[in-house]
């Protein structure tokens, strides 16, 4: 029996298996779901930069008119002096923006967690609170949005192990196996065909939703070679889980036996060992440093805002005594 024929064989058993295409069906209606978010977020983001920036070329056209005119603030705060340097800084609002990259739409992560903005301003400090960054994933995402790359690492391995969880096991425990080897030649090559099949059809499944996703954000006009990069990386995933569950298949000869022992691969490489993992780092890098860091930094801060010009310059004193 060539390999084509095996393919055949198995187009049929899946149309045939409600159980399967049910799986098939739920899968693609995450994946749908999980781009709609990461390209609602990125329009979101990117509409909410622009509007930024609109607002800002506003307030700078009318400091630069009541500069013009001779006037030194609005009317409606006296105090503001355009002609003094502070208040010329502080009425030309400077922004920096972190641009959501198109291929938002395939990885959400902490994105939504997190600002993609700040303004700019005489008091501002890469130690204010909304600049900080924790590695801490679970805690976050665990609140956050299902996105595309939570499909591909969690749903598509499952999805796999649907599908291959009866291939050779069924046979075996019906006592088919040895006609069928007789028939086909070889147990690896009509496991690689069956087992095959299915890497096809789920690789296909990604690429149609990948692209879906690319029209969503346009992630062709401006990361095509991005598109493919990620593409590739999920396809060597898959191809991950296709060893485990292909050798598990080759070495298993029931359906029950396999299923578990596929289960018990899935639920350690996604779940125990990840988890094992964070436990360890978050207990020799706890995530709450940073925001400590934070806050010390910001206490010690106010304590020298508050202390007198001359204890400034004392203290320059003795830290650059080349300005002296």
């Amino acid at each position: 029996m060539n390999k084509l024929a095996i393919f055949t064989y198995e187009w049929k058993h899946f149309t045939r298996s409600p159980f399967k295409i049910v799986a098939l069906l739920l899968f693609v209606a995450a994946g749908v779901y999980a781009l709609h978010n990461g390209a609602s977020l990125y329009h979101n983001q990117v509409s909410e930069i622009e509007k930024i920036q609109e607002n800002a070329e506003e307030s700078i056209k009318e400091s630069v008119a009541l500069y013009d005119n001779g006037e030194k603030g609005p009317k409606d705060r006296p105090w503001v002096d355009l002609t003094t340097p502070f208040w010329a800084i502080w009425s030309t609002p400077v922004h920096h923006f972190k641009s959501p990259s198109p291929t938002l739409v395939y990885n959400i992560g902490q994105a939504e967690q997190y600002g993609f903005y700040k303004r700019i301003t005489p008091y501002s400090s890469p130690y204010d609170a909304d600049m900080a960054e924790e590695i801490a994933n679970p805690e976050r995402l665990q609140a956050g949005t299902l996105d595309f790359s939570f499909v591909a690492m969690y749903l598509m391995p499952l999805l796999l192990l649907v599908w291959l969880h009866n291939i050779k096991g069924a046979e075996g425990d019906r006592g088919f196996l040895p006609l069928i080897y007789t028939q086909t030649g070889a147990q690896s090559g009509w496991l690689l065909a069956r087992v095959g099949f299915y890497a096809v059809l789920l690789l296909s499944t990604v690429l149609v939703l990948m692209s879906y996703g690319a029209l969503l954000t346009n992630v062709y006009a401006q990361a095509f070679a991005r598109f493919w990069q990620i593409f590739f990386s999920v396809s060597g995933y898959l191809l991950l889980w296709l060893l485990i569950f292909g050798s598990i298949l080759y070495l298993g000869d029931r359906s029950i036996g396999n299923t578990l022992k596929m289960v018990g691969a899935w639920l350690l490489l996604t779940f125990i060992i990840p988890s094992t993992v964070h436990q360890w780092v978050s207990t020799q890098h706890p995530a709450n440093l940073m925001t400590d860091f934070i806050d010390a930094q910001r206490a010690e801060r106010e304590k020298l805002y508050d202390q007198p010009d001359s204890v400034f310059q004392a203290n320059l004193d003795d830290l650059f005594p080349e300005i002296i």
